[in-house]
């Protein structure tokens, strides 16, 4: 199973600066080197985003090789991350999102 992981933030955006490392930790700690984990800066990396329009940081975006599992904003707290990777590494169920979180994951899931 192909799992795809995605933090959207902002360079300008202080609560990501300091959270990266945290997503970064938590990826490691609960997913292992199969999964793809991306900080994607969303005027950075704007194409890949597409017309997804991110108003709240951190967003997290979850998807596997056939739908979204999740997608929204969480408090950049530590805790709440590994709940909610731990949540949707156990429950496949797709999740109901807008059709940008599915056109994201559909470009996540793209050969680099």
């Amino acid at each position: 199973m192909s799992l795809h992981v995605a933090c959207l933030c902002a360079a300008w955006c202080r609560t990501c600066e300091s959270y990266q490392d945290v997503f970064q930790a938590a990826c490691r700690e609960l997913l292992g080197p199969e999964a793809d984990v991306r900080w994607i800066d969303i005027e950075d990396e704007a194409e890949l985003v597409g017309e997804l329009d991110i108003e709240t940081f951190p967003t997290l975006l979850v998807a596997d090789a056939a739908h979204v599992r999740f997608a929204g904003p969480l408090t950049p707290q530590p805790e709440t991350l590994r709940r909610v990777l731990r949540a949707h590494l156990n429950d496949a169920a797709a999740a109901s999102v807008a059709p940008e979180f599915e056109a994201l994951a559909a470009r996540l899931r793209a050969p680099r």
